[in-house]
């Protein structure tokens, strides 16, 4: 096992046992954030990736890694979108929470992991057709949020943080 597979299992673990304290994977948890009656798993989520988002900076800025952008496609991610939500909303787990669920136990959600193992081979399947039709949908190419605007990354992050930390005050003054 190399490092780097070392690295992701242990960053895995870590993940799953927040998702866990966290009690995201609870089924009312999905079904709450999907009515948006339970903000719990946005706060997750919104907190990773604002944590994410700055270690991330923080290294290319140190030169330690480079950022390698997908191409921006608009086609491909009101589809990709539409799909996860419709899977979320039919399954009542995303694909982490699912994983996570299995691992305590929630063997219902076994259904998901197959749904997702299934639709991946679907859609490697359907590629030649994709990449012919819906990913050619408003490309815009391999371009940031900073690169689309023409302001500096940390802007962007300082702001995201900034609106997190307003939205969580406004969740829990309405109890979410």
């Amino acid at each position: 096992m190399s490092i780097d597979q070392l690295l992701g299992l242990v960053t895995g673990i870590i993940f799953g046992f927040l998702l866990q304290k966290a009690r995201v994977l609870r089924y009312d948890r999905q079904v709450g954030a999907m009515l948006l009656q339970d903000m719990t798993i946005f706060k997750f989520m919104l907190s990773a990736i604002v944590v994410g988002m700055f270690g991330i900076l923080a290294l290319h800025d140190l030169g330690l890694i480079t950022l390698n952008h997908k191409a921006m496609n608009i086609g491909g991610v009101l589809v990709g979108g539409a799909i996860f939500g419709i899977g979320w909303a039919v399954m009542g787990y995303c694909p982490g929470t699912s994983i996570g669920a299995m691992g305590e136990g929630r063997w219902h959600a076994v259904f998901g992991v197959i749904g997702m193992i299934v639709g991946a081979g679907i859609y490697a399947q359907m590629y030649p057709f994709f990449k012919s039709t819906v990913l050619t949908w408003s490309d815009l190419g391999k371009l940031g949020l900073p690169e689309a605007i023409g302001v500096d990354h940390w802007i962007i992050a300082v702001i995201f943080a900034l609106i997190t930390l307003g939205l969580f005050r406004w969740f829990e003054e309405k109890g979410l």
